[in-house]
């Protein structure tokens, strides 16, 4: 028969079992966790994946949208961002005629998918914060010296669709697709900006002139229609003058006679007084 203390002995002994036993099974579940979450990433939408191997290097294919497995501390998922993105970027050029430009292109852009490998090879992750700026102000000094200063005005179109197709072309030497270029800013020097203003001032001052000389002849124009209308009037006065008598001029002075009575009648500060008898009866009285 046991005695009291092996059964005593015997109870923790299995309780010490039942312990390691729990305490065996987190930590299988743990390391099973660390392992699955070191073994599994994500690759979120407008994203690509270039996977680095401790023993291969870069592996030369791109891996898409989604979950994926890896072998944990051999791989490594590097992430790029496939998206297009804008980017500005600001220069000063001089153009054809010497003048001092000041020009911001926006361009959007976005990498070659099938390329990313190569990428991460010879660029890295920030490949076009090292590329775009560069090649970019070069295109751009380089088809602004072609241009005069005011054709960037008048032909501004043109400039965007050159500076577009020299960038595509330039870009794609880097495994970079140019979606669109654009001129989003453009003024001049102080001194180019006066001249420009002095021009439209004088082009005014010949504008005006011109308007001074054509009403000059329209009423010069109108004056001698008028004069010769007056002179057609008197003669056909003097025709019928002569023809008739005196009698229509006398007829106009009547009329212009009892115009002047009507207004001179309307207006309460004239007074009529008789030619004759001016004094009314006060000489008759002496």
């Amino acid at each position: 028969m046991k005695s009291a203390h092996d059964v005593l002995l015997e109870i923790r002994v299995q309780r010490g079992r039942r312990v390691a036993q729990r305490l065996g099974c987190y930590l299988a579940v743990a390391a099973a966790s660390y392992l699955l979450n070191k073994m599994l990433y994500t690759v979120h939408g407008g994203q690509r994946a270039v996977l680095l191997d401790r023993f291969r290097g870069v592996l030369d294919y791109t891996v898409g949208e989604g979950s994926h497995c890896l072998i944990p501390w051999v791989q490594k998922p590097f992430i790029f961002d496939v998206r297009t993105r804008p980017h500005t970027f600001s220069a000063v050029s001089g153009t054809k005629d010497l003048q001092i430009v000041n020009l911001t292109l926006r361009v959007l852009s976005h990498p070659q998918v099938d390329h990313l490998p190569h990428i991460f090879k010879t660029l890295g992750q920030e490949y076009d914060d090292k590329v775009l700026p560069s090649i970019s102000n070069e295109i751009l000094k380089a088809v602004i010296a072609q241009f005069n200063a005011d054709q960037l005005l008048t032909e501004r179109s043109r400039v965007s669709d050159i500076m577009r197709q020299s960038l595509i072309h330039r870009a794609k030497e880097f495994n970079i697709l140019v979606d669109d270029v654009a001129i989003t800013h453009l003024s001049y020097g102080a001194e180019f900006s006066k001249a420009v203003e002095q021009k439209q001032v004088a082009q005014q001052e010949v504008e005006r002139s011109k308007f001074i000389v054509a009403k000059s002849e329209q009423e010069q124009k109108a004056a001698i229609i008028r004069a010769e209308g007056e002179s057609e009037c008197a003669k056909l006065i003097s025709d019928a003058t002569a023809v008739a008598g005196m009698g229509l001029i006398q007829l106009r002075k009547i009329e212009a006679a009892k115009e002047n009575a009507t207004t001179l009648s309307r207006n309460s500060n004239v007074m009529y007084v008789p030619r004759k008898n001016i004094l009314f009866g006060v000489a008759a009285g002496r």
